[in-house]
């Protein structure tokens, strides 16, 4: 991947701001969804994240709300993975450059998952990030509550791995200024230190797997990347709309 990525970036410059275009969905089951107040929390949120005003850098992304549109559909509500297929075919707007973020149930097990810039080629529908709704500002997951679920799988969408990628092993997250973690960080520890001789574990990072009230920051490197992925996969493409 770091190869393509160097190759589709060739010469030029990654881009020096990145306004990422956002459409919400919000999935309902007929009683349950996301309120209005928590998604207009959720996009502040994402925007005091990746502008440094927790800790950590500006990114130098920020997003902008489009749309919010509300569907009712008991299944994709309740089982967004599941079809996923289905609904991403019939709500997802915009292209490459869009966000389409799907706010639906998950389990505790699974808070959101998202796609990879690189994979926007091969599937272009299916593009876009899921999280669980009770994961928004305010939300009912304790511990994981005040919207970093989202931070967190818009860096995958933006093309950042986990912190804990490959362990201790080469090229971990493909970052340089996010020293090599073995695991996961569980909980809120004081620290942790799972790799030797390359500083200790990032458990404050977005991109790690802490509580929210434990992450706080991306890096310089991180900034990086996501700026040479937006360029590479984000802006270069010639489909503008994949339906």
């Amino acid at each position: 991947m770091l190869d393509d990525l160097a190759r589709r970036l060739g010469d030029r410059a990654p881009a020096v701001e990145v306004t990422v275009p956002t459409v919400v969905h919000v999935l309902t089951d007929g009683r349950r969804r996301a309120p209005d107040s928590a998604v207009r929390s959720q996009i502040a949120t994402l925007n005091a994240a990746y502008g440094g005003r927790y800790g950590g850098v500006d990114t130098g992304v920020r997003f902008v709300l489009e749309a919010v549109v509300v569907t009712r559909n008991p299944s994709w509500f309740a089982d967004p993975l599941g079809n996923e297929a289905a609904m991403k075919s019939s709500l997802r707007r915009g292209g490459p450059e869009t966000l389409n973020l799907y706010i639906a149930q998950l389990s505790e097990l699974v808070l959101g998952y998202s796609t990879y810039p690189y994979w926007y080629d091969g599937g272009p529908l299916l593009d876009g990030v899921v999280i669980d709704w009770r994961s928004l500002p305010g939300g009912a997951l304790r511990n994981f509550n005040r919207g970093y679920t989202g931070v967190h799988e818009i860096g995958h969408w933006l093309g950042l791995f986990h912190t804990f990628e490959n362990g201790c092993g080469a090229p971990g997250d493909g970052v340089d200024d996010t020293p090599a973690e073995e695991m996961p960080t569980e909980g809120c520890p004081a620290g942790k230190d799972t790799c030797p001789g390359g500083g200790k574990d990032p458990i404050h990072n977005f991109m790690d797997y802490a509580y929210d009230r434990c992450m706080s920051e991306f890096t310089k490197g991180q900034a990086v990347r996501m700026h040479e992925m937006w360029s590479a996969y984000r802006t270069t493409l010639t489909n503008p709309d994949p339906r």
